[in-house]
């Protein structure tokens, strides 16, 4: 999940991605983003949106947001919930208006034209943060309540609502000397610069790479679908009769899959792996800047390191919780690593060959080896998996499980002509959300999948009520002249996941701005959409929609059978790249480098690779100059851990429908109304042991990965947070 976050007060601005239209000639005309959007549920105008509103509205959203602030700060009122608290939440409205659209479009059809307005409205959305978390009379306010909390009478949302405030100021410098303060603006303002110029080069590489193929023998192994998109792609960029192959997932995982030729499968790794390495576009450097300026940040704030910044915000608490549960993981990982990797070579010298299994030939033999045990052809089962068959799996998913419905809304604004946009509706017809889907790829689109909104959710005590604006964003198969978008298990697993992230924002029933849908732990956050993954090939649910594109057979019971065999195959790979990058972006965070070091990032990542005795035919499933998670933003830094810690959560959770029935009312209700819809009200671990009974631990992890010992399951121990649950 993506969200680009701009922390107010505790408050968040969230970010999302749209598609503008070309600037209009000069005349009379109003931004659209300077009043309420006159559009069925308030959707973003975005046809009547130009370049030329977004700088303009940034800075008048602005300048309405100082003006809210002041009268908040400067009130000679006593302080309480509503006059301080729930004003700030509201303050802003404007420049998160403006801003959640800006950020989405610069992440789905970004340009020359987005990246220069880019340059200019970070920084100043920033700064205006700054402002706010580091306005002394404001936090005096904050602190007044936080002070007398348990004395005023409050519910548990609004106690929470103002710890996190307090927390949130204390986090961003309130506590700070005028001068340290004017340090922590700078450094501020420097990592804003750091992390455009790190998107700006990534987006660029990822670009600039392709692989040409001019000889059709060299293709042999790959399905007809991903040869034919090579084709068009070629053809796209004036070299029609040849193939090219990118760094998308959907051209680059295949050819790395299926591909005979082990020197294009070569290429193709080794340029993955240089993705964002070289110049022009080369982040190393960026990396080493941003390393440095974290530390000097942590250690204004009072932490030791980055790590323990970051980490003191969530359910872990410390880097080192976070490290330990991640070790829990590695060493049964890389033990079946190495299993995996011996049973390859074992098929390599039966085949006659003499070369050791390298790193671009695990994704290779990983699917030669799945299809000689489990005699499972990804191409016979994609078939079953067009994406409208994936999307009518989700909406059934929804509708059994908690009750709602999806409409599609054609006539609905859209950022790009490929957004379909739907009403969702609970089973009495009143309106839920808005949900949109976007989900091929674009050159100027990133990579990857995320979840984020244009509109949040809320309930003011005046009896106002807002809904919010959900959308996914994918980089999947696209369809070809000949068929549909045909997908693989891993982006069946990714749409459900995201879609998961989306029923968190969709049905998200918390009253206040900061704590709806997703403003949750970030180590608790993806929870919801990783359990959502489990039913993506549960053979109740497969039988309502995997059908296959040309005959609508239903998929057959053998096949099923095969794809749940196969679920743990490789899980040693797919495990110790996920750990091993974790445990990297922790490394990163603890590090505290000595003014005017040189941080050699290829030196540092092998340094790490050798402490951990990581396989050699393994690489981290990012590397650092491509790793937009930990250098794109500080959004997952030293929080990349965040995946197999609730993971922990998500296995252990699923559990319970699996002994129940997986759609069991029951349980759906339970989590629903103590995870879904309870978004960051109350603490996630207390959450989470009423839906379930009790704390997670490892366990199930390892069972659910088939990682755990043969004998019994490994007793990894409960997943605790220091000083509580």
């Amino acid at each position: 999940m993506n969200r680009l976050l701009t922390a107010a007060l505790g408050a968040v601005l969230l970010p999302a991605a749209l598609s503008t239209s070309a600037d209009m000639t000069a005349q009379t005309r109003q931004n659209p983003f300077l009043a309420p959007y006159d559009t069925p549920f308030e959707i973003p105008p975005f046809d009547k949106i130009t370049y030329g509103d977004y700088l303009p509205a940034i800075e008048q959203g602005i300048a309405e947001q100082k003006k809210e602030i002041e009268a908040i700060a400067n009130n000679p009122a006593t302080p309480t919930f509503d006059n301080t608290i729930l004003a700030m939440e509201k303050s802003g409205a404007l420049l998160q208006r403006v801003m959640l659209v800006f950020g989405s479009l610069d992440e789905t059809d970004n340009n020359d034209q987005m990246t220069a307005i880019s340059e200019k409205a970070y920084p100043m959305a920033a700064a205006a943060a700054d402002e706010i978390s580091m306005n002394d009379k404001l936090f005096q306010r904050v602190k007044y309540l936080y002070d007398r909390r348990d004395q005023l009478g409050l519910d548990g949302p609004q106690k929470r609502a103002i710890e996190l405030s307090y927390k949130s100021f204390t986090r961003n410098g309130a506590l700070l000397s005028a001068d340290e303060k004017e340090k922590l603006k700078n450094i501020n303002n420097d990592l804003t610069r750091l992390y455009l110029q790190f998107n700006r080069n990534l987006l660029a590489s990822t670009n600039s790479f392709e692989l040409l193929v001019d000889d059709e023998s060299k293709l042999a192994g790959l399905p007809a679908g991903i040869v034919g998109t090579a084709a068009t792609e070629a053809a796209s960029r004036g070299k029609a009769g040849k193939w090219i192959f990118t760094l998308h997932a959907p051209s680059r995982l295949p050819l790395l899959k299926y591909a005979d030729d082990r020197e294009l499968r070569r290429k193709m790794y080794e340029g993955y792996m240089k993705l964002a390495s070289e110049a022009p576009y080369d982040n190393r450097p960026v990396i080493g800047e941003i390393i440095k300026t974290r530390a000097a940040k942590a250690r204004l704030l009072g932490f030791d390191n980055y790590a323990s910044y970051m980490t003191d915000n969530v359910m872990a608490k410390t880097p080192e919780a976070a490290k330990s549960l991640l070790m829990k993981i590695w060493e049964p990982a890389t033990a079946r690593a190495r299993e995996e990797v011996a049973e390859m070579q074992e098929y390599v010298r039966n085949e006659g060959a003499k070369f050791e299994i390298a790193p671009w030939d695990y994704y290779y033999y990983a699917e030669k080896l799945r299809q000689k045990k489990f005699e499972l052809d990804e191409n016979e089962v994609s078939a079953y998996f067009s994406l409208e068959n994936v999307r009518k799996g989700i909406f059934t998913l929804a509708e059994r499980l908690y009750g709602v419905t999806f409409t599609e809304l054609p006539e609905a604004p859209k950022y790009h002509p490929e957004v379909k946009v739907y009403e969702v509706k609970d089973l009495k017809g009143e309106h839920v959300a808005v949900f949109m889907t976007d989900y091929f790829p674009r050159p100027s689109k990133r990579q990857g999948a995320w979840m984020s909104e244009f509109k949040g959710s809320f309930e003011d005590p005046d009896g106002t009520v807002g809904r919010p604006i959900i959308y996914n964003v994918g980089n999947f198969t696209r369809p070809t002249a000949d068929t549909p978008a045909l997908l693989t298990v891993d982006e069946v697993e990714t749409m459900f996941h995201e879609f998961g992230h989306g029923l968190h924002g969709m049905l998200t029933r918390a009253k206040l701005r900061s704590q709806a849908g997703t403003n949750v732990d970030r180590d608790f956050v993806e929870l919801p959409s990783q359990i959502t993954e489990h039913w993506a090939l549960e053979p109740e649910l497969l039988k309502e929609f995997a059908f296959h594109y040309k005959t609508g057979e239903v998929i057959p019971e053998s096949l099923i059978n095969k794809l749940q065999a196969a679920s743990t195959h490789n899980q040693g790979f797919t495990t110790t790249e996920l750990a091993g990058a974790s445990l990297l972006d922790l490394e990163w965070g603890m590090l505290n480098p000595a003014e005017g070091e040189t941080i050699d990032v290829d030196n540092f990542e092998k340094q790490v690779a050798e402490k951990l005795n990581m396989p050699r035919q393994i690489a981290y499933r990012y590397r650092s100059p491509y790793f937009k998670h930990v250098f794109g933003s500080d959004g997952y830094a030293s929080g990349y851990y965040t995946y197999l810690w609730a993971e922990v959560l998500d296995t252990d959770g699923f559990e319970l429908f699996s002994e129940k029935g997986i759609f069991d009312p029951a349980t759906a209700k339970a989590f629903k109304e103590n995870v879904l819809e309870k978004g960051g009200s109350e603490d996630p671990m207390e959450l989470y042991v009423r839906f379930r009974g009790h704390e997670p631990s490892v366990d199930a992890l390892l069972r659910n990965r088939g990682l755990a010992p043969k004998a019994e399951s490994a007793k990894g121990g409960d997943i605790k947070t220091p000083g509580g649950k």
